[in-house]
């Protein structure tokens, strides 16, 4: 007897099974479209990595989530989620809101590839101007003697640090960049270039940034290096836009390691802005008055008070 027979002759198991059928296909169209959704997130992925790969083979590593979602042709959202998904892996870093940096293969284990490569087109993307400067740019002209542990970049806008895998990305504040433009040079990178700060504004901005410079210690050894390199003219004209006591500690340092020659516009453009007073060389030394030790030296050419004689690096 067939199966139709048996429950048209019993009206409770007919609804019985009419129910467990109509269970067996809202179960089937669930896991249709359970699939369905799960395939729609791996092919936004794989259509987000295929676009990344492409972008690398042209020499690009950055770019925006609104240039990806319109190349893509997919919602702001589905962009977000594949986004997340290729950050989990490594395959993509993402710096700032809305601004992504692809990372090759061969920096997946360092978790981004060096500020060196996106620094530019990040600033350009904040729309602020830039130098990489301080130690990071004594470095590059070949002034240290220590690994740099930050990428040191001076804007006029506060940003937070950045932690872009291997590295520290610290943003140090300027309120006007433009002005010390003549201390700007570009740098070529493996991508293109960064805007650097000059020999001689570095220096100068050493003394500026004490926070940043690692103590009167490692300033003196990087100048060591960094003082045959520095254009005279060019540190006695961006000295005016720095304060005197900046000025009067690095001419007392870049003469106390042998390189006077640089420093004789510096010191005549610090008297062409009146008397200057004394200051300290090293300002931790006396911020304690119950542990100031007295002073060793009084440099009246500079008017630069030393208690105690800074410490070099071989």
């Amino acid at each position: 007897m067939s199966l139709a027979v048996i429950m048209s002759n019993n009206p409770l198991k007919e609804r019985i099974f009419e129910h467990g059928l109509a269970f067996i296909q809202e179960s089937c169209i669930a896991i249709r479209t359970k699939c369905g959704n799960t395939n729609m997130v791996h092919d936004r992925r794989s259509a987000l990595s295929s676009y990344i790969t492409e972008m690398l083979s042209t020499g690009r590593s950055v770019f925006t989530a609104a240039e990806a979602v319109t190349a893509l042709n997919v919602s702001h959202g589905a962009f977000l989620d594949a986004a997340e998904r290729l950050q989990r892996r490594n395959a993509l870093l993402n710096p700032r809101q809305g601004f992504y940096v692809a990372i090759p293969s061969q920096y997946v284990s360092w978790g981004a590839p060096p500020p060196a490569w996106y620094i530019d087109a990040l600033m350009k993307h904040e729309g602020v101007g830039y130098y990489v400067g301080l130690l990071k740019a004594a470095e590059l002209h070949g002034a240290t003697h220590q690994a740099v542990m930050e990428f040191q970049v001076v804007t006029p806008k506060r940003f937070p640090k950045i932690r872009a895998g291997r590295s520290l990305i610290v943003f140090y504040y300027r309120k006007n960049i433009m002005e010390v433009a003549d201390g700007i040079e570009p740098r070529k990178t493996d991508t293109g270039t960064m805007q650097v700060s000059s020999p001689a504004l570095t220096a100068l901005d050493l003394l500026r940034y004490p926070q940043a410079s690692a103590g009167i210690d490692n300033v003196a050894t990087v100048l060591t290096d960094l003082g045959p390199k520095i254009d005279g003219e060019q540190l006695a004209s961006l000295s005016k836009l720095m304060e005197r006591p900046i000025v009067q500690r690095l001419g007392y340092l870049l003469d106390r390691l042998g390189h006077a020659t640089v420093t004789e516009g510096l010191h005549r453009a610090l008297l062409e802005r009146g008397s200057p007073g004394w200051v300290e060389l090293d300002r931790k030394e006396a911020r304690d008055p119950d542990f100031t030790v007295e002073p060793i030296a009084r440099d009246s050419h500079w008017r630069v008070i030393v208690r105690r004689a800074p410490e070099i690096d071989e």
